[in-house]
């Protein structure tokens, strides 16, 4: 099968069910595609089909029966294969189920051959977790492809596979699409499933999905998921297909606003700025209503809130993990970074926490009031184009600071000194604007609309009320049959 990388998910298993190619034919492409690609991407962790389990090659009748997909190495085991969460203490731990997410999209009949690399703990915006060191974005290599489905959206960026697994729990799936001109959407809160043994992941904030190539191949996807008992939400329903909205043109003109702000006063870089006023251009020239507004949120009461939240998620990760270890979690076990945010997490009250989560339901409030009078609202799906690698990385004075009070646990006088405020702007300023629909449950989707003078892929990202996919997914479908849309079969590894 020489064609293999010209289809998307569905183009595949349409292939297979009309059987003009076999599923194992279709599933050793990907394979010789992994092999060719991941010395330099470094974007599969941990190969499946080097040491199969049963059920591994179990297809069904699914929709996407006989496709093959990576699933990534955070919150969505795979029975009998390890799930490290991207840190080497949890480098041997095997998971003993199926998360529920992993359940589902076998249901739709996917062939999962392998897991993706990570963030220790998924906890940054590009992927360079230290045990296994950086994923690379394919249009060039000295960038990251950002996180933290980094490794995800290298692989089917690449062309490795046309489908791979992400969540999103302050822009993981959006980022990574962005940075690598892929199409991503962030369900609504409680969409798509989470369980089996948690009802939450970050209080609601993240949710699991896929990156895809083509728009069709999410919306059909999104499609499949049913409800799942142990989920602490419930979206609002929709009783149509996600995959014909996809395919159906937006019929009346639709009120929209955008900005190019930064919701915390940084710099936005003009690529980013320059793929949002095209669009808009583009939007106008197809008889939409566009007015340049920025949402009615505070912005820096956002990133801190969203901040408190990181912390006290972290420092939970750690305490878990003792479980899993049978002792205490020690400094030497995790990424410096991973144990001053969990340090802050200590020194984070139940009363600051309970603030936080109080200020996401008025923002949720506030957005929805928002979009009583604007259906959409578009903004830079982050402030700068993809990053190079080790661009993040601690100052020499800022990785003496880690290890003086990581040793001597400071967390409380680290908070008090005003670093968690230069910490937030630190965090966010490359990526403050995908936050807002983690913290509200709205759905948010990027789309690769600009290619930067350097040749590196620039995202929108727009956001819509809560349980409108359908609205996201419509607008989605139609821009990507312009001639704005990028072309990911354009970068140099594909």
């Amino acid at each position: 099968m020489k064609d293999y990388k010209q289809f998307d998910g569905l183009g595949l298993a349409e292939l297979i069910q009309k059987r003009e190619v076999k599923p194992e034919e279709v599933r050793e492409m990907a394979i010789r595609e992994i092999e060719q690609k991941n010395g330099k991407l470094n974007a599969v962790i941990n190969k499946i089909y080097d040491h199969p389990q049963e059920g591994d090659f179990v297809q069904s009748q699914g929709i996407f029966a006989g496709v093959p997909v990576l699933t990534k190495d955070i919150s969505q085991e795979l029975k009998g294969h390890p799930i490290s969460s991207g840190s080497k203490v949890l480098a041997n731990f095997i998971a003993d189920h199926d998360s529920e997410f992993v359940r589902q999209i076998r249901d739709a009949g996917v062939s999962i051959i392998g897991q993706t690399n990570v963030p220790e703990f998924a906890l940054m915006g590009v992927t360079e977790p230290a045990y296994y060191g950086p994923s690379r974005n394919p249009w060039n290599t000295d960038y990251t492809p950002g996180g933290s489905s980094g490794g995800s959206a290298a692989a089917v960026a690449s062309g490795m596979v046309p489908i791979a697994g992400a969540n999103d729990g302050g822009g993981s799936i959006r980022i990574p699409a962005a940075f690598c001109g892929l199409f991503g959407l962030k369900p609504t809160r409680g969409r798509t499933p989470i369980g089996p043994n948690r009802g939450r992941v970050w209080q609601g904030a993240s949710v699991d999905h896929i990156l895809s190539r083509s728009v069709r191949d999410s919306a059909a996807m999104l499609d499949q998921y049913r409800y799942d008992r142990a989920s602490a939400f419930i979206a609002p329903p929709f009783n149509g297909s996600y995959l014909t909205a996809s395919e159906t043109p937006i019929s009346s003109p639709l009120k929209i606003a955008f900005t190019t702000n930064s919701p915390i006063g940084t710099k936005v870089d003009h690529e980013c700025k320059e793929a949002v006023h095209k669009t808009m251009k583009l939007l106008e020239s197809m008889g939409h209503h566009i007015i340049e507004k920025e949402a009615p949120i505070d912005g820096k009461k956002l990133a801190s809130s969203y901040m408190m939240l990181y912390f006290a998620e972290v420092a939970s990760t750690l305490t878990a993990l003792e479980d899993v270890l049978g002792r205490k979690v020690e400094f030497k076990d995790v990424e410096p970074a991973t144990w001053i945010l969990g340090l802050l997490g200590k020194a984070v009250s139940a009363e600051e926490l309970l603030t936080s989560l109080t200020f996401w339901d008025k923002a949720a409030i506030q957005m929805e009031s928002f979009h009583d009078t604007y259906d959409l609202y578009i903004t830079p799906t982050t402030a700068n184009p993809p990053l190079r690698i080790g661009e993040l990385d601690q100052t020499p004075f800022e990785k003496m600071l880690i290890r003086i009070v990581g040793g001597l646990r400071l967390g409380g006088i680290l908070k008090k000194s005003g670093f968690v405020d230069q910490l937030a702007n630190k965090s966010l300023e490359k990526t403050p604007f995908t936050q807002l629909a983690n913290l509200t449950g709205q759905p948010a989707m990027t789309l690769p609309m600009h290619i930067t003078k350097d040749g590196l892929p620039c995202g929108i990202q727009v956001m819509a009320r809560r349980g409108r996919e359908d609205l996201l997914l419509q607008l989605a479908g139609q821009l990507e049959n312009t001639e704005s849309w990028i072309n990911v079969k354009e970068n140099p590894i594909y």
